[in-house]
């Protein structure tokens, strides 16, 4: 009801070709999302909230502190099955129903994910609105409290700052950065939000900064182009579209 665009994930978890190499984690929103993930076959989840309470409301219909109880028996069954664990905490730089978003809560909800087992956690810029250096003044308030070993940036590109984003992210320490082939994505919450910074562009500045990343991004341009071409979409990779598909 709340978040529809799940409605259909068991299907495509059913359909889609793995590769033994890839983990191919899945979003729960509950413990019916994971029962129903299990019968995939799936090896990790992640489950999610949000520093903003306002948006917490939207996103889940919960407060912060409701979504923890939701959280731990769906937690409590991922772990009986061997299942990965990551949180994601959306908002971390603003929030499209309260504004600002204080450091001390994105710390304190980091800290109780991983406390709750997440063995990972994915800081989100949902809106696109960070800055470096708004980026920056957050990292050195929270990273002094959080394992940076467990840290992930998960960056939209709203207005053209997500590359910029993940190179301080880099710079403070972090190796995980979440993208989308493409630009693809949003958040039906946050209106006028774009997706994630695309894939194509984050694999030439890591490559360019000498990160030896695995990916074949010429490879992740043809997927863009195909992808756009398909949904009918302008590609939002700035790299995708400076280099044209192939012939």
């Amino acid at each position: 009801k709340w978040v529809p665009q799940l409605g259909d994930a068991k299907e495509v978890m059913s359909r889609i070709s793995r590769n033994p190499q890839c983990v191919y984690p899945v979003l729960v929103p509950n413990l019916k999302g994971l029962e129903s993930a299990l019968t995939c076959g799936i090896s990790e989840i992640g489950i999610f909230t949000a520093a903003s309470e306002a948006f917490c409301k939207k996103n889940i219909n919960c407060s912060i502190e409701e979504s923890y109880d939701r959280f731990a028996p769906t937690i409590k069954l991922a772990k009986e099955n061997d299942i990965t664990i990551r949180g994601y905490v959306s908002c971390i730089a603003g929030c499209p129903y309260q504004g600002h978003v204080d450091h001390g809560t994105v710390a304190e909800v980091s800290q109780k994910l991983l406390e709750m087992g997440c063995s990972e956690i994915s800081l989100g810029d949902t809106i696109g609105v960070g800055t470096p250096g708004k980026i920056k003044e957050l990292l050195q308030a929270i990273l002094p409290h959080l394992p940076v070993e467990q840290v992930a940036l998960h960056m939209h590109d709203t207005y053209g700052q997500a590359v910029g984003n993940v190179f301080v992210g880099l710079e403070h320490g972090i190796r995980v950065f979440d993208s989308s082939v493409s630009g693809l994505g949003g958040c039906p919450y946050a209106r006028g939000a774009s997706g994630n910074v695309a894939t194509e562009d984050l694999l030439y500045m890591l490559h360019g900064s000498g990160c030896d990343t695995g990916v074949n991004i010429d490879q992740v341009i043809e997927t863009g182009h195909f992808i756009s071409g398909f949904l009918d979409r302008i590609n939002g990779s700035k790299v995708a579209i400076a280099r044209g598909p192939s012939s």
